[in-house]
């Protein structure tokens, strides 16, 4: 069994056991989130797909922790201008476990 489920503004197919990398969510670690939009499920003989969501369907799960990203490095560079430019990003991260699938 599988959902596709919307957490923050980004899609993940999970199963029960998952872990997933989210952007950073306002939780604290070791609580128990219920996820409502759910986009599509299916147990492997059907598929239920929502209009946006599907109904009656919640995928239960926690959250693990919150890190960093790794760094990207952005370099720009001009020919001929003698012009260069290094900047470094670490995206803010949450580590989500799915515990269960209720259809």
């Amino acid at each position: 069994m599988f959902a596709v489920v919307q957490l923050g503004n980004h899609q993940f197919k999970v199963s029960e056991g998952d872990t997933v990398s989210a952007d950073h969510l306002d939780f604290d670690a070791g609580q128990k989130i219920v996820l409502d939009k759910v986009l599509l499920v299916s147990d492997g003989k059907s598929v239920k797909i929502g209009q946006p969501y599907v109904k009656d369907v919640e995928v239960e799960a926690e959250v693990l922790q919150h890190y960093r990203g790794p760094k990207t490095i952005a370099f720009h560079y001009r020919k001929r201008k003698d012009s260069a430019r290094t900047v470094g990003h670490r995206q803010e991260l949450t580590s989500v476990r799915i515990d269960k699938i209720s259809v």
